[in-house]
C-alpha cells in the first residue's frame, strides 16, 4: 500500500498552489463581497489544465487521473471557496458527462470551448418542487419533428450565467418510471430559456446559482446526451464522481481554516500567554489536523478506487460526507479560536465558515449521502 504521491503529482500540486496563491487567494474576499468570480484567473487556468482536468487532450483537456484532480480541487478550495465550487461544477458536472456519454460530434462541438478558459459549464438537476428527489423531476422534453421541446423550471443552477451549454435532466417519458428521464445538452442562447439573476446566498457568493425557466425551448434531437431513458442513471454516476471533488474542496476549506487558526494562535496573547500555549487551544488544533488528514485519505481512497475501475459509490459518498462535515467542525473551531475577530470579515475564517456550509448540501445533502452509504452496505 503506497500512500505517496508520484513526482508528477507533487510537482503539479506545487504548481497549482503557487497559481492559487497568486491568482485566487488575494482576491477571495473581493470575489465574495462583489458576488463575482475573477474571470481573469479562470482565463489562465488552461495553462495548468484546471478547466479540463479529466478531459482528453484532443479536446483541450489535461487528461488527469482522479487523484490529481482531487489535488487540484483541494488547492482551489484552500484559496477560494467560490472559485473552487464553480470550477468543480464545470469539470465534474458538465465536462465529464460530455466526455463519458457524448457523441464525437458533441465532444468536438462543446469540449474545446469549455476547456478554453473563457466560460464555465453548468448542469441543471434540482427543481423548485423536488430538491433531492431527482425522480421527482417535472421539467418535460417532448419530441416535435426533429426537435425536443422543453418546458419547466430548475433551481440552484451553478454557472448558468457563465455557461455556453447546460447539461439538463428532463422527463422524456412520464410512464417509464426511472427509465423516463434523459440528459439533454441545452445551449444557453436558445429562445425560451430564461436565466434569473443570481441567488443571494449565505456563502460561495462568487459562484453564481440561478433559477431557470424553460418555455417551449427547442433543441435538436441530436442534443440528447447518451441513451434516451438513461438520464437518471447517468446523473447518479455523474454525482458519484462529483462527490469526490466536493470532498476535496471541503478538505481544502478545512485546511485553510486550520492554517488561519495556527497563524493566529502563534501571535495572539491571552492571560499572559500566546494562545498556542493554552492546552484547550492545542486540543482543538490537534483534533482539526487529525480530522483533515482522515478526510484527505478518504478522498484519495475514493479517487483511487475510481481510477482502478472499481465500484466507488460508497467511497465517494463517505469521502464527501466526512470531508464536508469536517470542514464545518474545523471552520467552527477556527472561528471560535479567533474569538470576536473570527466574526469579523477582516479575517478569512468568517468567509470560510460561510463557504463550507454549501459542502454538506450541494451534490447530495448529508442525509441523502448517508442513505446512499447505508444502501451500499446492506447490499454487500
Amino acid at each position: 500500500m503506497d500512500f505517496a504521491l508520484t513526482e508528477e503529482q507533487r510537482m503539479f500540486r506545487q504548481a497549482v498552489y503557487t497559481f492559487c496563491e497568486r491568482e485566487l487567494k488575494p482576491y477571495a474576499a473581493d470575489v465574495d463581497a462583489q458576488g463575482q468570480l475573477r474571470m481573469e484567473a479562470i482565463a489562465k487556468m488552461p495553462e495548468l489544465g484546471l478547466v479540463g482536468l479529466q478531459v482528453p487532450e484532443e479536446y483541450g483537456g489535461a487528461a488527469f487521473d482522479s487523484i490529481t484532480t482531487a489535488i487540484a480541487m483541494e488547492a482551489l478550495g484552500y484559496a477560494c471557496g467560490s472559485t473552487a465550487l464553480s470550477v468543480e461544477a464545470h469539470n465534474e458536472l458538465c465536462c465529464q458527462p460530455i466526455v463519458r456519454w457524448g457523441t464525437e460530434v458533441q465532444k468536438q462541438r462543446f469540449l474545446p470551448v469549455l476547456t478554453g478558459g473563457e466560460v464555465l459549464g453548468s448542469i441543471s438537476l434540482t427543481e423548485p418542487g423536488a430538491g433531492s428527489d431527482l425522480a421527482g423531476t417535472r421539467t418535460r422534453a417532448v419530441k416535435d419533428g426533429n426537435e425536443w421541446v422543453i418546458n419547466g423550471s430548475k433551481a440552484w443552477v451553478t454557472n448558468a450565467s457563465l455557461a455556453p451549454v447546460i447539461v439538463t435532466l428532463v422527463q422524456t417519458d412520464a410512464g417509464a418510471g426511472t427509465r423516463g428521464f434523459s440528459l439533454i445538452l441545452l445551449e444557453t442562447d436558445r429562445p425560451g430559456l430564461e436565466i434569473a439573476p443570481a441567488e443571494k446566498k449565505m456563502g460561495t457568493n462568487g459562484s453564481p446559482a440561478h433559477m431557470l425557466t424553460f418555455e417551449n425551448v427547442r433543441v435538436p434531437l441530436d442534443n440528447l446526451l447518451g441513451e434516451e431513458g438513461r438520464g437518471l442513471q447517468q446523473t447518479l454516476a455523474t454525482l458519484d464522481s462529483g462527490r469526490i471533488a466536493i470532498g476535496a474542496v471541503a478538505t481544502g476549506l478545512a485546511q485553510a481554516a486550520l492554517d488561519a487558526a495556527l497563524a493566529y494562535v502563534r501571535t495572539r496573547q491571552a492571560f499572559g500567554q500566546v494562545l498556542a500555549e493554552h492546552q484547550a487551544i492545542q486540543f482543538k488544533l490537534a483534533d482539526a489536523a487529525t480530522q483533515i488528514e482522515a478526510a484527505r485519505l478518504l478522498v484519495y481512497q475514493a479517487a483511487w478506487a475510481k481510477d482502478q475501475g472499481q465500484a466507488y459509490t460508497k467511497w465517494a459518498s463517505m469521502a464527501k460526507v466526512f470531508a464536508a462535515e469536517t470542514s464545518e467542525k474545523v471552520a467552527f473551531e477556527a472561528l471560535q479560536i479567533h474569538g470576536g475577530y473570527g466574526y469579523s470579515r477582516e479575517f478569512p475564517v468568517e468567509r470560510i465558515y460561510r463557504d463550507q456550509r454549501m459542502m454538506s448540501i450541494g451534490e447530495g445533502t448529508s442525509e441523502i449521502i448517508r442513505l446512499v452509504i447505508a444502501r451500499r452496505l446492506l447490499q454487500e
